[in-house]
């Protein structure tokens, strides 16, 4: 019996993403169940058979976790109706669902806004939003003259210890007043948007990229 499950890439590489606390737990968690488990297939079930319920548990769990796909991506004519709008809000709540179920904190596993993952990706009135609401008015306007890389980099140094994560990496309330849908995906969010359209805040043609939780 083989279970295939799709397991999610990035097309785009963020600097430092495996050397991520989340990132290195996956790996130490993959070895070691490497070096448990017999390197032969003939004798993989056996092994796996005397397994526990909650050894099997443990084991399953990651395997299916590589079909969870929390990756948006917009509905238009880069995609080649590959997606739908829909299909990509589906997704998209049920991988909200099994954040709640594990309680995931993207905070207690170390992310924090940078300029590589965030603060250089997005638009100048957006880097301002953030510093504001974390720090108050106060702090937004000590940068708020700067030009985009020095307002990005001094973000982050504001941001540091904050604990402010952008509205995707939220763990959202399941008794919220929903948000009405619009019939197509919208464009994509402007902390994946294209660099050449942060400076001036532009929506043009969107990147195709990844984001997941």
């Amino acid at each position: 019996m083989r279970s295939a499950f799709a397991r999610r890439t990035f097309p785009l590489k963020l600097r430092g993403l495996r050397e991520s606390v989340s990132a290195k737990a996956v790996e130490a968690r993959h070895e070691a169940w490497k070096a448990r488990l017999p390197k032969s297939e003939n004798d993989l079930w056996d092994a796996l058979t005397a397994l526990d319920g909650g050894a099997q548990a443990s084991l399953f769990a990651p395997c299916a976790s590589f079909a969870v796909n929390a990756v948006y991506e917009p509905a238009n004519r880069y995609n080649q109706a590959r997606v739908s709008a829909h299909g990509v809000r589906t997704r998209l709540d049920q991988a909200d669902v099994l954040a709640r179920a594990v309680g995931l904190d993207m905070v207690q596993v170390g992310w924090k806004p940078s300029v590589d993952n965030y603060l250089g990706r997005v638009t100048k009135p957006r880097i301002l939003d953030a510093v504001r609401e974390a720090k108050g008015e106060t702090s937004a306007q000590l940068i708020d003259h700067l030009k985009k890389a020095d307002m990005a980099k001094e973000a982050e140094r504001l941001l540091d210890g904050s604990g402010w994560l952008p509205e995707p990496l939220r763990l959202l309330d399941p008794d919220a007043a929903p948000v009405a849908q619009e019939g197509e995906a919208g464009p994509l969010p402007e902390f994946l948007a294209d660099e050449d359209d942060q400076e001036n805040g532009s929506d043009d043609d969107p990147q195709q990229l990844d984001a997941a939780e």
